[in-house]
């Protein structure tokens, strides 16, 4: 084996500290050098990687393809938004609040929805995202309709501090949030519990004859989905200060969807990526003179063109190592 081959398996997790402590840092400073709007795309990306990253839990990792996770989306924003108009304005309370409520929902909804597979599984999540969004237009008096319920007092992360009110503070507050949800989902990843989801994802039936309890690994999951979810719906509340049955409608779900494809599934980094991607692409691109009003239209170029140029997302690219030369004695 040559020297070179030796030290590459070596520097791959050096190499890979380095890029995320590239990514952490740009992040980091980015208050500093860009503008308002800009921070604030920042942020609502930050809650839509978040959202992918439960949609990733569910599609990459346990293969089951989800169209339902707006409804948990829109169950945390609405009991975060609730929670901070009629109980508190502290984010960390309005987080568990909203996480917690959207795992509860998650329960039974989950209960039916993983005992099936395939498209019958993506077209029952697609029925219980209808039903949130329904419900939320129609149960006035908690949702105030499709007026939406506005009047969101800005967010106060945790307790003897001050309210956010900046752009700025609330971009960072997301960004903690974000890290630290990012930071367990990939410990979960590397769990025996996570190694399982991927054995129901290959091969469900050998699972299920070697005694796995497929069902209840799939229902935990979904669960666990839900409550991201869910926290990603708390954290837009803080971002917007508003919500309305938009944001538990068809749309952010197959938004979410299609980041989780464009940006690999099964890796919640790409899904990430393809989150900012997807959001970029819709927001600036399609609001640019030449394109303006054409962002569903450049969406679904960038799907064509990642389907067949980047098949395992962006996840799956790969530098090429460079060429050694040999040696003569």
């Amino acid at each position: 084996m040559s020297p070179s081959a030796a030290v590459r398996p070596a520097a791959r997790p050096a190499a890979r500290r380095a890029a995320v402590t590239a990514v952490v840092g740009a992040l980091a400073l980015a208050p500093f050098v860009l503008g308002p709007y800009a921070v604030g795309t920042l942020s609502r990306i930050l809650v839509f990687a978040l959202l992918a990253m439960s949609v990733n839990l569910l599609t990459g990792l346990t293969g089951l393809p989800t169209l339902g996770q707006s409804a948990h989306f829109g169950v945390g924003a609405y009991a975060a938004a609730i929670a901070a108009t009629r109980l508190t304005d502290i984010g960390i309370l309005q987080l568990l609040v909203a996480a917690g409520v959207s795992a509860l929902v998650a329960v039974p909804t989950g209960w039916l929805a993983v005992r099936a597979r395939g498209v019958v599984f993506l077209m029952l999540t697609l029925a219980i995202g209808e039903i949130a969004y329904s419900a939320a237009v129609n149960w006035k008096s908690l949702t105030n309709g499709t007026d939406g319920l506005s009047g969101v007092p800005p967010v106060v992360p945790l307790p003897g501090m001050p309210a956010l009110e900046l752009d700025g503070l609330v971009y960072f507050y997301v960004l903690a949030v974000f890290l630290l949800l990012f930071g367990a989902v990939s410990r979960l990843g590397r769990a025996p519990f996570t190694l399982a989801l991927r054995g129901i994802r290959d091969n469900e039936s050998r699972m299920r004859a070697i005694g796995y309890p497929t069902q209840r690994y799939a229902l935990t999951v979904y669960c666990v989905a839900g409550a991201l979810a869910g926290a990603a719906g708390s954290l837009w509340v803080s971002v917007q200060r508003f919500v309305s049955p938009g944001d538990a409608g068809f749309e952010t779900a197959a938004l979410a969807l299609l980041a989780v494809v464009i940006g690999g599934s099964g890796s919640m980094w790409g899904a990430c990526a393809g989150a900012a991607l997807v959001w970029l692409t819709r927001d600036y691109l399609g609001n640019l003179e030449a394109v303006a009003g054409r962002g569903p239209l450049l969406l679904g170029l960038l799907f064509v063109i990642a389907v067949y140029a980047l098949p395992r997302g962006l996840a799956g690219v790969r530098i090429p190592p460079k060429p050694t030369r040999k040696r003569t004695a």
